[in-house]
This record gives structure tokens, C-alpha cells and sequence, in this order.
């Protein structure tokens, strides 16, 4: 078994794909529309789907709002350097609510983004290996 996608119920789809694919830099993998149900489907990710997990953008014709309530956490994506990429996540346009630092009460470096229907996603910094001395 292994996780396919999240999906995230978004109010603009343009809007959601331009951030995932210029802000987050992940790819459009698919997009389909159900006019009998009046929906659109978008996936996005940084690999194919068969390769990893993805997101499901799923636009609802005759909605542009959702609550997003108190059960929904957020997003992990793990980058190389937190702080380089909220640099790069601000400069195309993209909200940093949390600047990278230490988690607290531990050293894992880790930073938060939104996306624009208020959607949070968590930066976490690739440990880098400690070397073993011999």
C-alpha cells in the first residue's frame, strides 16, 4: 500500500494550479472536468503520480469559499534549505507565515507557507547526514 494523493478543495482553480506549479514548483500532471456533476479535477506533484504522492485540486463549479474547520493540519514538503526556499516561495508571490527556524523543543528546521485559499503547508529542512569519523 502506499499514499496517491491529498485533495484539497479549492474556490479558484487557475489561481490554486498557478501557485502549486510557479510559487511551489510542482508540475500539472492531469486535469479532467465532470460537467454532468459540475467539478474539475486537477493533480499536481513533483514527480508522476505512480512515483509518489500527489495533490487532487478539486474545483466545485458553484463554489468559490470553503471553512477550512479545525481538523486539517497542513502539508509537509521537505526542501533542502527552509529559509532559501521562502525566499523564493515570497519572491514568486506566495505568503510565509511562519519564517524557517528550529521546531520547538527540537532542531529540525522547518518553515510555513499558504496557499491562497488559506491552505497551509510545512517546509521542513533535509537533515544532512552526519558524518561518521572513523
Amino acid at each position: 500500500m502506499r499514499i496517491l494523493h491529498t485533495m484539497l478543495r479549492v474556490g479558484d482553480l487557475d489561481r490554486s494550479i498557478s501557485f502549486y506549479t510557479e510559487v511551489m514548483g510542482m508540475q500539472l500532471l492531469r486535469k479532467s472536468d465532470n460537467e454532468q456533476y459540475r467539478y474539475t479535477l486537477a493533480f499536481v506533484g513533483y514527480q508522476p503520480e505512480k512515483e509518489g504522492a500527489v495533490l487532487e485540486l478539486t474545483y466545485n463549479w458553484d463554489e468559490s469559499e470553503y471553512d477550512l474547520g479545525t481538523g486539517y493540519g497542513h502539508i509537509a514538503i521537505e526542501v533542502d534549505d527552509a529559509a532559501d526556499t521562502c525566499d523564493a516561495i515570497r519572491n514568486a508571490g506566495g505568503t510565509v507565515t511562519r519564517e524557517a527556524g528550529p521546531v520547538k523543543g527540537g532542531s529540525t528546521v522547518i518553515a510555513f507557507v499558504q496557499d491562497p485559499d488559506g491552505y497551509k503547508i510545512e517546509l521542513i529542512e533535509k537533515k544532512q547526514p552526519v558524518p561518521i569519523e572513523l
